[in-house]
């Protein structure tokens, strides 16, 4: 097994990330790459693992509530808690085209 990449295969990566390396950083991410690319391998190697784990850790489904019909506030009490409004619709500031830079 080698303990290295390939400059060619650095250069592959490099090129993936869009990203310039010189000479120095190739020799560089030769081995450290290398290192990555087997510290990633060693997740193949662990015993026991079950791609049903990563769907949940637990046999519990969501308990949701059950819908029921309720009371529907009229327009008259909401609008008692608005400080402005006109007609049945609630006034509130502008906000949008307020910044300097809009």
């Amino acid at each position: 097994m080698k303990n290295k990449l390939t400059k060619e295969e650095v250069l592959h990566v490099a090129d993936l990330a869009r990203i310039k390396v010189t000479e120095e950083e190739i020799e560089k991410y030769q081995v450290e790459l290398k290192k990555l690319l087997d510290d990633v391998e060693k997740v193949n190697d662990v015993v026991g693992y079950d791609d049903e784990i990563l769907i949940a850790p637990w046999d519990h489904n969501a308990d949701l509530r059950n819908d029921t019909d309720t009371r529907m506030l009229e327009a008259k009490e909401v609008l008692k808690n608005a400080p402005n409004h006109t007609g049945n619709y609630i006034t509130v500031p502008v906000v949008i085209g307020e910044s300097e830079g809009a």
